[in-house]
């Protein structure tokens, strides 16, 4: 073979955010497709890429589904930007597999995700070969984290089924094989161990990118969904990157291969707001309804509620979480609430727009309500104190469990309806002291219902002890909507 090459521009977690916005505030950031596309420099040597997770996130991408109910200006975006092949990320079931359909149907890229199924187990998305002008043989195969099932609507899954992603890899790479001079596997999905070490980090299969590089010997593995920068290396022969979420960067690979040798190099290439205006000014319309929209006043807070040091208000109690705590307890009636906060949240002025909600609690997701008994609630209860640890200096600090391999503050949850204290010197499983409902102590026999999101109530995170909880009621409104109800309902509201 004579010397052929390959690039690859690569993105994840896009999340919605093409502009150089997050919309909690009008400043310029350092995110957004826009300023990373305008380096796509799209040749007969280049193969575009994403890995998922594009239609939830962001305002825009909430905009498109609830006001516009169309994604098709973001395919049109994924168009203009050249992409060539994408996998489906877990969040891009979120919002129905008819509404997904529709980004599918308008995006000329072509969609593969080898473990999403119809229910007689037939492949939807299956692996490509894609042959290069220069006659490289490429096959491509996607997967998406089996998580989905977990953490989904049943009625966003209805008629499909997400099989083992580690399986129907490797059943892809033993069929392509033969037939490619290059193997590459698009991994909506992320690494379960230690890269330096190789030490454990998670028991779970969320994330199994780690094996897949030990076990299967694809010759690049593009991973995401952890939201970390992953810096290109090789782990067993495999070439693995991870790009960080929200276009803030996006990885470039370059192959270059002969019939002896098989170079690839790699490199994190940051989203630059200064670049993009074309497709910026193409899209302006909409970004401008989006603004105008999110700039709408809703209602009225005696005082802004806005967001401290996170293992502060974690310690301490935030205000924030109480707010959105008091909507949950108001639509649902229950004795309990609980809440988890975004990783980067804005808070609420005290005269609160569309912007603030949104860019306060960013997520679909609905309410349930669910029985839990007194000795289930201190379960719960203990696992979020999990969150604190102690540095160096003897300062109460974030748990590493909750940053590595992945930031998960949103794992961490706030309680409304009992007292008690937190006490992080003590070990974890007994860091609650002083537990108890309207002055008794709670008993591990007494029994509450508690109000949670979906998410949560699935035993993501951690939570396992809520799917042994029975179900009372679901609230199947996004919680976005119950705080604008609840604003529409209360106009101004003392906090």
């Amino acid at each position: 073979m004579q010397q052929k090459k390959l690039k690859i521009y690569f993105t994840s977690d896009v999340h919605g955010y093409f502009y150089p916005t997050t919309y909690g505030d009008m400043d310029v950031k350092p995110v957004g497709l826009f300023g990373c596309a305008a380096d796509f420099n799209k040749d007969d040597e280049t193969l575009i890429i994403d890995g998922g997770d594009i239609l939830q996130g962001s305002a825009f991408a909430y905009y498109c589904r609830q006001v516009a109910n169309s994604p098709e200006v973001i395919a049109d975006i994924m168009n203009d930007c050249g992409y060539d092949y994408y996998t489906l990320g877990n969040h891009d079931f979120n919002y129905g597999l008819d509404y997904q359909a529709a980004y599918r149907n308008r995006n000329n890229g072509v969609c593969v995700c080898q473990n999403v199924t119809d229910e007689k187990g037939n492949t939807l998305f299956p692996w490509k070969l894609h042959t290069m002008k220069n006659g490289l043989r490429v096959g491509i195969v996607g997967i998406v984290t089996d998580y989905v099932n977990i953490w989904e609507k049943e009625e966003n899954l209805k008629g499909i089924h997400i099989t083992d992603p580690f399986e129907a890899a490797k059943k892809a790479l033993a069929q392509m094989k033969e037939q490619t001079d290059l193997t590459i596997c698009i991994y909506h999905g992320g690494f379960e161990c230690d890269l330096e070490s190789g030490e454990t980090l998670s028991k779970t299969t969320e994330n199994v990118g780690y094996r897949i590089c030990k076990e299967l010997d694809f010759d690049i593995l593009l991973t995401g969904h952890q939201h970390m920068s992953v810096p290109g290396r090789d782990i067993s022969g495999t070439y693995t990157v991870q790009p960080c979420d929200n276009a803030k960067e996006y990885q470039y690979l370059e192959v270059t291969m002969t019939d002896h040798e098989k170079s690839i190099r790699s490199e994190l290439r940051q989203s630059d707001a200064a670049k993009g205006g074309a497709l910026a000014d193409k899209y302006r319309s909409t970004e401008n309804a989006v603004q105008a929209w999110l700039n709408q006043p809703i209602g009225h807070l005696s005082r802004a509620i806005l967001p401290e040091e996170k293992v502060k208000m974690a310690l301490y109690g935030s205000p924030i979480a109480d707010f959105l705590n008091r909507i949950q307890l108001h639509f649902s009636g229950a004795m309990l609430s609980s809440v988890g906060l975004a990783n980067e949240i804005a808070g609420f002025r005290s005269e609160v727009s569309t912007r603030d909600i949104i860019a306060t609690y960013p997520y679909p997701n609905t309410l349930v309500v669910c029985e839990i008994t007194g000795k289930q609630l201190k379960n719960v209860m203990e696992r979020s104190a999990e969150y604190f640890a102690y540095d160096k200096e003897g300062n109460v600090c974030v748990s590493d469990s909750f940053l590595i391999p992945k930031v998960e503050h949103y794992n961490y949850d706030y309680y409304m309806g009992v007292d008690f204290k937190i006490n992080p010197e003590n070990p974890i499983g007994s860091r609650i002291e002083g537990l108890s409902k309207d002055g008794k102590p709670v008993l591990d026999d007494d029994k509450f219902t508690i109000c949670l999101n979906n998410y949560r109530y699935s035993g993501a995170g951690g939570y396992d002890v809520y799917t042994e909880c029975p179900l009372v009621k679901e609230i199947n409104v996004e919680m976005v909507e119950l705080i604008m109800d609840y604003f529409h309902e209360y106009p101004y509201i003392e906090v």
